[in-house]
């Protein structure tokens, strides 16, 4: 690895040419849910509450509705290449790319859907840098998922096979209703919490 710690203040120094995949389950004392993007270290701020409910009602709901040999998972980091392994905030994946409980990433190649919840430190990095970088590793859906006035709005993305890139299939906000990877129906009114929720 050849990486350096600072003596002053205790953080990662990256070696030339940037940190690797493989570092990341290797360097001490990393925050969680540090991703590599790029070759560079990105910690994530603390969660807002719309964040926190919002990967959890994403998780379980695609969990209920995910057909079999699929699997759900949240906050888990997806190797693109050498110097991306992002964490997107829930995953849909093959299951048979599940090896053992101890591992600590899966390939890229293996996720039908990203999503990402937008936080006001990960603006640019969820609506630009990420959906590139997922649509290059060949991830056919991507949602990005922003509070608006304290309503989500789910942006949803395909992957156009001719360009390799996202194209937008839709903008939703109370109602999500999509038929692919598979047939999905989600209120997405229930991410407020109960007083929250228009009447």
């Amino acid at each position: 690895m050849g990486a350096l710690m600072n003596p002053e203040y205790s953080w990662p120094i990256p070696p030339p040419g940037g940190w690797t995949a493989d570092d990341l389950d290797t360097l001490p004392h990393l925050p969680p849910h540090t991703e590599l993007i790029d070759g560079s270290l990105v910690f994530v701020s603390p969660q807002t509450l719309f964040h926190s409910r919002a990967v959890d009602f994403f998780n379980s709901q695609l969990r209920s509705l995910a057909l079999p040999g699929l699997e759900v998972i949240r906050e888990f980091t997806i190797d693109i290449d050498r110097r991306n392994r992002p964490e997107p905030d829930v995953i849909v994946i093959n299951e048979d790319v599940i090896e053992d409980a101890n591992q600590t990433r899966l390939p890229a190649g293996s996720v039908l859907l990203a999503i990402e919840v937008v936080s006001p430190e990960s603006i640019d990095r969820d609506r630009e840098a990420k959906p590139v970088k997922y649509a290059r590793a060949g991830i056919p859906h991507y949602w990005r998922v922003e509070n608006k006035d304290g309503r989500a709005v789910v942006y949803v993305f395909e992957r156009e096979p001719a360009t390799g890139s996202y194209t937008s299939t839709g903008i939703f906000h109370d109602r999500l209703k999509v038929s692919v990877p598979f047939p999905i129906d989600l209120d997405l009114t229930q991410i407020m919490s109960k007083r929250q929720r228009p009447e």
